[in-house]
Order: C-alpha cells, then structure tokens, then sequence
C-alpha cells in the first residue's frame, strides 16, 4: 500500500493499515522532519505526534511497534510488516516510481489540496492502471467526474494491454472521499442530545442510541444488538458520550460488541444500541421562494404590514358607506373610492353631502398612504441589500449550538445543522473563510471575530446556547474557547475538536472533575476518517462509522462470495465478541446463479431490491451462502481481522494460517 499526504491523515491512514490490517505501506511525505509538520522519528528515539501514530519507523524497513495512541482494548499483536519512509516534495513520477507504485496494490492520495491529488492520481493511473486508487477531495461534484474518467481510463488500458480476463479479476477501482463529509454526521450528532446518527444501508435504516442505566427489576427497551457498555462515571449522566468506563483489561474504555453474558452481567450501565427506524414523518413540503434571495417576511417589517392592513381597511370601508349611502354597485363603489384615494376623480361639486364627505376622507387617506408605500420601497431596498450580508443572531435566540470554525469540516457540518432544522450561530475569524459563503446562503448567523478575544462568545449567546462545537484546525484555540464559554455556562455541552489521543483524555478528565454536571466530548476528524480511506484501499465498502468516545465502530458491507471467514459458515460461527457482528443478510440473490451472473451478486444491490433480511429473522443457525451479502458492525481490528483471514486462504496458507490470523 502507498499513501502520500502532507498532515496528520496520512499518518493515521498509514498506521490504520499497517496495525489493522497488516499491509506493508510506504509513507509518502513532503518532509519528515520539518516543524511544523508531524515528525517522523528514527529508529532510536520516538518525537513528534507521528512518533506516537507510526511507532518506531525509519526510511528502512523495521519492525514496527504498537500504536500507542490506539483506544485501549483495540490493539493486538503488532503484525510483522512494515513501513517505509519517503521524502519527496511532490507526488511527480520519480517519486511515485520510486515508492513501488507499478507492484502496489492500492494508492491513497491525501494531500490537503484537491488539484495536487488530482495530478497525481492522473499519473498514477498512468504509471499503473491495475491500481486501486483512493483520493481525497472535498469537491463533490469535480469527485464524481474524476472517478469516472479514472475507472473510464483503467477499462481502457486493461483492453489495450490484451490481458482483459486478467484485468477484470484486479480491483482497479476509484474511489473518492472527503474526509470532512465522513465525519460531518457523527459530529453533528454529537452536538445535539437525543439526535442519533442514522445509517442507510441495503434498504435499512440504522441509527445507534444511548440508553441510561435501567434500574434493578426493570427490562429496557430492545434494540437490535449491543453496540457498547457505557458504565456511568460519578456524577456525569449515563451514556454521555466520553464518560469514562473500565474494561476488562483494566483500561479506561467502552466495552464494544459485548457478547449476551457480558451484556447481562452488565449492572448500572449506560449502554448503546442499534436500533432500526423507518420514515414516520410527513414529507417535506416545498415553500414558496424558499432559499431563493431574501426571505418573503423580511421585505416588510410588521408595524408597515400593520399600516398596509389599516389602509385597506379603511377603503374597504368608504367603498362600503358609498355603496349604502348612495345605492351604488359595491364594485363601483370600490372602484371611485380608489379614483378618489389617488386623486384622480373629478370634484364631487353637484353632488349630495354624503359623496363630498366621503371623497374627502378618500383623499386624506391617500395622504396616510404616500409615506407607507416610500417606507415599503426603501425597506425592501434594504433588505435585498442586507441579503448577501452575513446575518446577525436575533436576540430572542435561546437553546442553538454555536459552531466554531467554517473550515472544510466545519462546512459540512453546519450544512448538516441546517438540514436537520437546528439553530446554529457561527463564529469564524477569517471573512474569506470557506463556510461564510453557505452561512450567507443559508442566513445562519455569523459572527466574525476571534474567538479568543473577550465578546465574541457573548455576541454569539454563549450564555443562551445548548452546545458549543468547538472545530477549529487548532486544539489550543478549541480548548481555550470551550473553558472560558465553561466559565460563563457552567452547564452547556460542548464537543471539541482535538487531535491528540493524550492530550484529548487529560482535558476530558479535567474538565469532567470541574463541571460534573455538563457533558464533554471530544473527537478526532482524522481518527474517524482514517478507517473508511483504509477500507476504500482494502477494497471494502465502508457504509459509516460510529463513534463511541474516541474510537469508532464501523458499518460495512460484504460479498460472501470468495470471503473464507463468511462463505459456508452460520451466523454464529461469525460472531467475535469485541470485534464483529452480523447484523443484516441480503439473500435476494438466486440460489444457484450463473457462472456470468457472480459478478452481479457482488455488486451494490438496486434500489427496488428489498431490505435485507435482519439476523434475528434469520437464525444463528443460517448459513451464508456465496450469492449472499451481508451487513457487519466491527471494529477496526476486527475488519483487520476479517480481511487477514481471507488473505491467508486465498494465498494458499492453509486454514490454520488463515485462523490464527483471525484469533483475538
């Protein structure tokens, strides 16, 4: 595997798959031991936040060492393979060449700049159109056409190399993903109590849910599986995300995918299940210039709708007292009240008393009316002039989350905010920053301003707020923003954004012992990004991931056929306590299909397919069968696990080699 990338994802990318999966990786990066970057240390001394992701690793190939930065209780014997170091300031040919890429079996390119990972995945396709390709971009549109012209180019050269029967057998797909849209879900949800990430996978609707402790002599709700044990912390609510539980190792941590004794020995503990939803609600129903320029309300404020209102009263009125007084047809009557409120009706000189009173009142009426039609013109002025302004949070503002940084993850995740219904205020230091063009768009409040110096939290209504997501690129700036909106709402949620495993723990534990009546969490973008890029390289359908305090229990979806851990084995024979979990089988799939048609079975099923069959409609006892697809929930060790075994069969191992790299 080659990876090349020039911040922290290339390095958790490249420990995800040397630890998990046991794949040999070259670490393509523009420096190893510049500053500013995250440093790679030599053989005898470990510095630097790569250091703690990659071990003890040189631009040799060595044996690596655990990762320290792991979650407890997630690790395993540290695989004999290795990793290689390479410095090169550009992902140019020499380098790529040089970095094996004509005998790689995949290539993630996860620079932080969309055009240099586009330039280089065109060489690499180049150089080697058998390669698996992974690319980040945050460009969703421009990601779709780049996947596929790429998958277009590799058909192309596999036809012209005369080897097609070969090349339909290698996996030369492409896949791209944006780190920032992976992750936008869970930190979303993270922000809001009572709001689960819903998982859409094989026609199902999953969505994971924290459960408070359930009381001696009481049964709770059922769910589909077990996800985690939660044991709540002294004096911080159960289930809250980053409480501190103690597994069986003695490590502080959740206990994922407990097995049913665990679950019921279980006592006081917060827990997190699957559940399966479906849609209840009504259908969104479309408003009327919704999202189109300045809302329709704003254009007039509610004293000059009230102005407007009393002027068509009162013509309304005289069109009646003509119509009575002087037996006219009410429309003609309408009709000079208007000739008279405009002015343009001829005096009312030979006529009775009653019509020159009421041509008089007309008349002052429509003196009333001038100065109501110009406030109107110049407030609508002024709205379609304030529209592309950024706007202000409105005073009567009460119960939102207030969004710290409109990078790229911060984008997305207010796009998510917004598409939920939640009120969000934004707060970001750079006028040109990313997202202050959605918050325009959007009409989310915004504040700019630094967040670290004094007001800007305020003009935000930190003091009013449900939740601060603090998602600055920067850990000093999101802890610092997190304690003083603290000092000012002891009690109000907040989600950070840190980086380091270590450094994350002591300010949860901190925080945890000054407020224990508030909930803290904290989440890494690039150790939940991380496991899908690693599971896009492996070939892996990675459907989502869920966080559970700071590590990740991942969705995916599998081909039966040619998986030596799946194929012909029952749904209990799968089953690894803390690692894997069959939840679902598609088994719409013919019994005895085609030798043409295995290519189908293993494709992504349509959209009319019905929804996988659930495991508890089918039996422990149901045996997988190659033309079936299944739905897992693992962790990452036990995808690891999942692909190694497979791995040893097919490369003629034997079974017990095959095994014993599946063993916990």
């Amino acid at each position: 595997m080659v990876v090349c990338g020039d911040d922290a994802l290339a390095h958790r990318l490249a420990a995800e798959l040397r630890d998990v999966y046991g794949e040999r990786v070259t670490l393509v990066v523009p420096s190893a031991r510049e500053p500013h970057r995250p440093r790679i240390p030599p053989p005898a001394r470990a510095l630097g936040r790569a250091g703690a992701l990659l071990g003890r690793v040189s631009a040799a190939m060595v044996r690596p060492s655990p990762l320290p930065s792991e979650a407890p209780g997630d690790g395993a014997e540290p695989p004999e393979e290795t990793v290689r170091i390479l410095e090169a300031a550009q992902p140019d040919d020499a380098a790529l060449t040089e970095a094996g890429i004509a005998g790689a079996g995949a290539l993630a390119l996860v620079y932080d700049d969309d055009e240099l990972n586009i330039h280089a995945a065109l060489r690499a396709r180049r150089l080697n159109p058998r390669l698996r390709l992974v690319i980040r971009l945050y460009n969703r549109k421009l990601g779709q056409h780049l996947e596929e012209l790429l998958d277009q180019a590799a058909a192309v050269a596999a036809l012209g190399s005369g080897d097609g029967g070969d090349a339909e057998g290698a996996d030369a797909s492409t896949t791209v993903l944006s780190d920032a849209d992976t992750v936008a879900p869970a930190l979303a949800g993270a922000a809001v109590a009572g709001t689960s990430k819903v998982i859409e996978a094989d026609g199902l609707l999953l969505r994971a849910v924290e459960r408070t402790p359930v009381p001696p002599g009481r049964s709770g709700e059922p769910g589909l599986c077990t996800l985690a044990l939660l044991p709540a912390s002294a004096g911080e609510p159960a289930g809250a995300s980053g409480a501190a539980t103690v597994s069986a190792a003695g490590d502080e941590g959740p206990v994922l995918l407990p097995d049913e004794a665990a679950t019921a020995a279980a006592t006081g503990c917060g827990t997190v299940l699957l559940e399966t939803v479906s849609y209840t609600g009504r259908p969104v129903r479309r408003r009327w210039l919704r999202g189109r320029g300045a809302p329709l309300a704003s254009l007039f404020s509610r004293r000059l709708r009230w102005s407007l209102a009393g002027v068509v009263g009162t013509v309304l009125a005289l069109a009646v007292a003509s119509s009575l007084t002087l037996g006219e047809d009410p429309m003609h009557a309408v009709y000079l009240s208007l000739l008279d409120l405009f002015a343009i009706n001829d005096p009312a000189l030979n006529e009775p008393a009653p019509r020159k009173v009421l041509q008089l009142l007309s008349g002052l009426t429509g003196l009333l009316l001038l100065p109501v039609l110009v406030a109107a013109a110049f407030e609508g002025l002024g709205t379609f002039r304030s529209a592309s302004a950024l706007r202000r949070p409105p005073r009567g503002l009460s119960g939102h989350v207030v969004l710290l940084g409109l990078g790229k993850v911060g984008t997305r995740v207010l796009a998510r905010l917004h598409e939920m219904g939640i009120p969000v205020v934004c707060i970001e230091g750079d006028p040109e920053a990313r997202g202050i063009a959605l918050a325009r768009r959007l009409r989310v409040p915004t504040v700019l301003g630094d967040v670290t110096q004094e007001g800007v939290l305020e003009a935000a209504m930190i003091e009013r707020a449900a939740t601060l997501l603090a998602l600055t690129s920067e850990d000093t700036t999101n802890l610092e923003a997190s304690l003083y909106a603290r000092s000012v709402h002891p009690r109000l949620r907040v989600t950070l954004r840190l980086f380091d495993d270590r450094f994350a723990t002591a300010v949860y534990r901190t925080l945890r012992a000054a407020h224990p009546g508030a909930l803290t969490r904290s989440r890494s973008v690039t150790y939940l990004a991380a496991p899908a890029f690693a599971g896009a390289m492996m070939g892996r359908e990675i459907l989502g991931a869920i966080p559970v305090e700071r590590r990740v229990l991942l969705i995916a979806r599998f081909a039966v056929r040619g998986q030596a851990a799946l194929e012909g084995r029952t749904v209990a024979e799968v089953l690894r306590p803390g690692r894997l979990r069959v939840l679902a089988v598609d088994t719409s799939a013919p019994d005895d299909p085609e030798p043409d048609a295995a290519a189908a079975a293993a494709a992504p099923p349509p959209a009319e397919r019905t929804p996988a069959r659930l495991v508890h409609e089918l039996g422990d006892d149901y045996v997988l069968r190659p033309q079936d697809r299944v739905l897992l929930v693992a962790t990452r060790q036990g995808l690891g696990d999942l692909h190694a075994r497979n791995r040893g069969t097919v490369a003629g191992a034997g079974p017990g080699r095959g095994d014993r790299a599946g063993q916990v």
